[in-house]
């Protein structure tokens, strides 16, 4: 079954599914500042555009553009910039 999400006023929309051994979700974010939290860990890969992000426990902000990754914990918190309208895909647990 797919899950639709929309978070900070439809600024950043997503669509939650399974896959193959882990539940994912496939989204746009507009271009905008925004903080998101974990429940679980994550795996968060740019399909297109770039995010600029401030990592939990990092003091720099790190940019990942198209094709790159970047793992936050379970349970934290994380600080993201976005310029362009950027995909992504996420994997959690």
């Amino acid at each position: 079954m797919l899950a639709v999400n929309e978070y900070f006023d439809g600024r950043v929309k997503s669509i939650g599914f399974q896959g193959e051994d882990k539940s994912a979700s496939v989204g746009v974010m507009e271009p905008g500042d925004y903080e998101f939290g974990t429940a679980e860990p994550e795996v968060m890969i740019v399909v297109s555009g770039a995010l600029t992000v401030l990592l939990p426990g990092s003091d720099g902000w790190q940019i990942f553009k198209t094709g790159s990754q970047f793992d936050v914990a379970g349970d934290a918190k994380f600080q993201v910039k976005v310029d362009t309208q950027t995909a992504y895909l996420c994997l959690y647990g």
